[in-house]
Order: structure tokens, then sequence, then C-alpha cells
């Protein structure tokens, strides 16, 4: 039974094919057959142009605009210190990690590395523990690379609070470094 259907499909096949011959040659007409050619965009056919390739990277701050900048504009943050100490935390030595590739990047601009307190203690103790944490982060800052030129201290103690309040979470704010530019 399968060579029947194998032979009536091939006989199939052979029968479609001489049927599509012709068996003469086609007639060549006189007339040519005339292709149009569209000048104009073809009517209800959106046309899409190409965009100009673009090798421009949108601008970033420029050195002027880094100078008006506060640092913190642009990632050097504050590092805070504990009650009575200037001693750097891991994690204040890891923000200024950070903050010295910022520093280094932007090498023509200065820094104020300001020393804050709390306001326990006496003016003269906060103005002298503010000098050292100042001094504490310049000089890790040294060790990470930037040049002493690149940065200035100055203590302001107790004067010029972050926080407002006479307790441990605003004491904990003001017991900082940050950093300013001249």
């Amino acid at each position: 039974m399968n060579r029947l259907h194998a032979l009536l499909v091939i006989m199939l096949g052979l029968m479609l094919v001489t049927a599509g011959c012709g068996g003469g040659d086609p007639e060549i007409s006189d007339n040519p057959v005339t292709i149009p050619v569209f000048t104009e965009p073809v009517p209800d056919v959106p046309v899409v142009e190409e965009p100009e390739p673009v090798d421009v990277v949108p601008a970033g701050p420029t050195a002027e605009d880094y100078a008006r900048m506060a640092p913190q504009e642009y990632g050097i943050e504050d590092v805070f210190f504990a009650f009575d100490k200037s001693t750097l935390s891991t994690e204040a030595m890891m923000i200024l990690e950070a903050g010295a590739k910022v520093m280094k990047a932007h090498s023509s601009l200065v820094y104020v590395v300001e020393g804050h307190c709390d306001e326990r203690g006496t003016v003269e103790y906060n103005l002298a523990l503010g000098e050292k944490r100042a001094q504490a982060v310049r000089d890790y800052l040294l060790t990470l690379g930037l040049p002493a030129s690149q940065l200035r201290l100055t203590s302001y103690g107790e004067e010029r609070p972050f926080a407002r309040g006479s307790n441990e979470s605003a004491w904990a704010l003001n017991r900082r470094a940050h950093f300013s530019r001249p």
C-alpha cells in the first residue's frame, strides 16, 4: 500500500510539472513595461530620517564649576569623631579615601579642613580638640597621596554647630571634620 501511495504522489507531481509548461516559446510584447519611480515620498507613508551620529559626551561640571561648588556637592563628605577623641574610625577612613579620589581629580582646588566639637568643654579646650581633628584628617589625606598645598586647616571648636540641641544625637553630629573651600 505504501508503494501505491508513493507512486500516486510521483505521478501527480509529474502531471503538475508538465501542466505548468506551455510547451512553446513565450510571446515577447512590443510594449515595454513601465516601472514607476517615485521622486516624492509615497503618500500616507511616514518618512523616517536617520539621525546623525553624535560623538558628544554630555559635559559634566568644569573646573570652574567645582571651584564654585561646596565640596559636599561633588562627593566630599564630613567625618565624625567619638566624644573627646581625635582618632579616625574605620568608617571615617573609608569616607576620606573616597574624598581623596575626588580631591586628586581636582588637584587645582584647595580645601579647608574644619575641626568641630560639641558644646561640652571649655572654649579653649574645644578649639584645641577641633584643631587635632582637622590635623588627623589632613595627616590621613597626606598618606593617601594628597599634596599638603591642597589642604588648609582651621578649628571652630563649638562655635559652628551643625545640629542644635544639648543631647547625644546633636552632639554626635557636631563632633566632625568638615570640608569647605577658602
